[in-house]
């Protein structure tokens, strides 16, 4: 047994943003640059470290919406549509550099970049669910679900019912997407209250990720704080974050991505360059917008940047890995010397931060792992899954009420710019109860109005609403969202209590909200 583990966890989540009825819609290009900058690289950094032999084991967890977005046609279709819109730009800047000797080499670089690209997506036949079940039946990787939405669950609990469709929904989507049932849920937000855990285990659910006080303050106090998990007393294993890990990566001063060699993500060609050589990247009120095409590189503060190195900034890399690798190392030594239990070093991180906002993070990633063989007699990776089979004995407790994010106290969902919310969820949530048990089989178009009204319902829970509205990421966005699916919901209450139902904007409305095709109303009859 080595000394102890490193835990990576990723944690793979976009809100479900679906227009069909726009030809270009902004807000689904999240999902198309999480594609191109994270979930690509990320898959080529598997099949690197595969061909060369090199073990490696990490956790992936993949949001329902996510994966109902990452498998729709529609979105494929204009993911593709996005990529010919890159390809078109990279033949104008070759042009334009040709004979650039600084800006040059870099697009020639992107060039070459954009083919792997589009070299791995013919290759896994545009279907990243489908390739992460691979590495999965293979051993390297741990697939996870997560709440259905993301519906914050502390928030929820006064609903319980309304927990159990979370969940309940989650296992079934993931089961669907990937032929396996899941034995890890990541906690939309890290969300943890008491009887939260419950919920999870009535569904099969095992272990967890939390934040690290959730498990340092837990009650009683646990021997090893979040050097080792915790059992809850309905049997769910609780992981706490190491602060240390993320401290060291993700820290807004020190942190690895604002190494001067890497990548700047703020400036972009899309603003750089005249209109008519973006002009596929502009939208219809004159808005500009990124293109993934970025020359500088993080440099030094304020508009002084230098030209991007992408070979120095893979070399940066391999160094920042093995700073990580090696404190890791020094950290489990410390620990195993006055540990009766292997201790295991969690590492979560959102999965988009890596490729998107970090453009070499997935190369970090596979260097981590290629850091870690030497040295593996002291530390090894490993899933939360495996770790558990080799060390199933811990303490028993009770973690703190707690969530992460600013204050990690659930502050960004209660905050009160986002709180008049709760009302309407709270009023949604009784109703649909209600609707669930009158019409789940009165069949035809009742029963399809009661899945559709469970569909509106899970989808006005997201609390990605309160999250774009507290950080300004998209509040007008966020609140249109929140407003259409609970105008959605009501009407159809109001039709399936009059008896008279809108076949065709039902119809429209399916179309359009198409997630959870497969709806179950079993949560709404069961024991609490």
């Amino acid at each position: 047994m080595p000394a102890g583990y490193v835990a990576l966890v990723l944690h793979g989540h976009l809100p479900f943003v679906r227009h069909p009825e726009h030809k270009d819609f902004l807000e689904e290009r999240w999902l198309f640059e999480a594609i191109a900058e994270c979930y690509l690289p990320m898959i080529q950094s598997f099949e690197r470290l595969e061909r060369d032999g090199v073990p490696f084991e990490l956790t992936f967890s993949l949001s329902p919406p996510l994966v109902a977005m990452l498998k729709d046609p529609v979105l494929r279709a204009r993911f593709e549509q996005h990529m010919a819109k890159i390809d078109r730009l990279v033949a104008k800047e070759l042009a334009r550099t040709k004979n650039d000797g600084t800006f040059g080499p870099i697009v020639r670089w992107y060039a070459d970049h954009q083919k792997s690209l589009w070299d791995t997506w013919n290759a896994i036949h545009g279907d990243v669910v489908g390739a992460l079940a691979a590495w999965e039946a293979m051993g390297r990787v741990e697939l996870w679900t997560c709440g259905a939405t993301h519906g914050f669950f502390p928030a929820l609990l006064h609903h319980p019912r309304m927990v159990q469709a979370q969940v309940e929904l989650a296992v079934d989507s993931h089961l669907r997407a990937t032929g396996k049932t899941p034995r890890g849920m990541w906690l939309p937000e890290c969300g943890f209250a008491p009887g939260v855990d419950a919920a999870l285990t009535k569904h099969g659910i095992a272990y967890t990720a939390l934040e690290s006080h959730a498990i340092v303050n837990a009650s009683p106090r646990p021997r090893y704080g979040t050097a080792a998990p915790i059992i809850t007393p309905e049997g769910l294993a609780c992981f706490g974050r190491d602060a240390s890990a993320s401290h060291q990566v993700w820290a807004a001063e020190v942190g690895y991505p604002g190494d001067p060699a890497y990548r700047e993500f703020y400036r972009d060609v899309g603003f750089d360059n005249p209109h008519d050589d973006v002009r596929d990247f502009v939208a219809a009120d004159g808005t500009r917008q990124n293109t993934g095409l970025k020359y500088y590189r993080v440099s030094e503060r304020g508009s002084r940047k230098q030209p991007y190195n992408p070979w120095e900034a893979a070399e940066r890399t391999k160094l920042h890995a093995l700073d990580f690798v090696y404190a890791r190392r020094a950290q489990l030594r410390r620990l195993s010397s006055r540990m009766e239990t292997a201790p295991v070093v969690l590492a979560p991180y959102d999965a988009e931060l890596f490729g998107h906002w970090w453009f070499e993070g997935p190369r970090w990633i596979e260097n981590v792992f290629r850091a870690l063989e030497p040295v593996r007699e002291d530390v090894e990776p490993t899933t939360l899954g495996r770790y558990l089979e080799r060390h199933p004995v811990h303490d028993v407790a009770e973690p703190e009420v707690s969530s992460w994010g600013a204050g990690g106290y659930a502050g960004v969902w209660l905050d009160p710019g986002s709180s008049w919310m709760l009302r309407h969820v709270d009023h949604a949530c009784k109703e649909l109860i209600d609707i669930a048990r009158h019409h789940s089989t009165a069949g035809g178009l009742r029963e399809r109005a009661a899945k559709q009204a469970v569909r509106e319902v899970m989808l006005l829970l997201s609390s990605d609403w309160a999250f774009l509205i507290k950080t300004g990421g998209a509040p007008h966005y966020a609140r249109a969202r929140f407003e259409a699916h609970l105008a959605r919901f009501r009407r159809l209450g109001l039709m399936l209590l009059s008896g008279h139902i809108d076949a065709q904007w039902l119809s429209d409305l399916e179309g359009r909200d198409n997630i959870f095709q497969h709806v179950s109303f079993d949560w709404a009859f069961a024991e609490i």
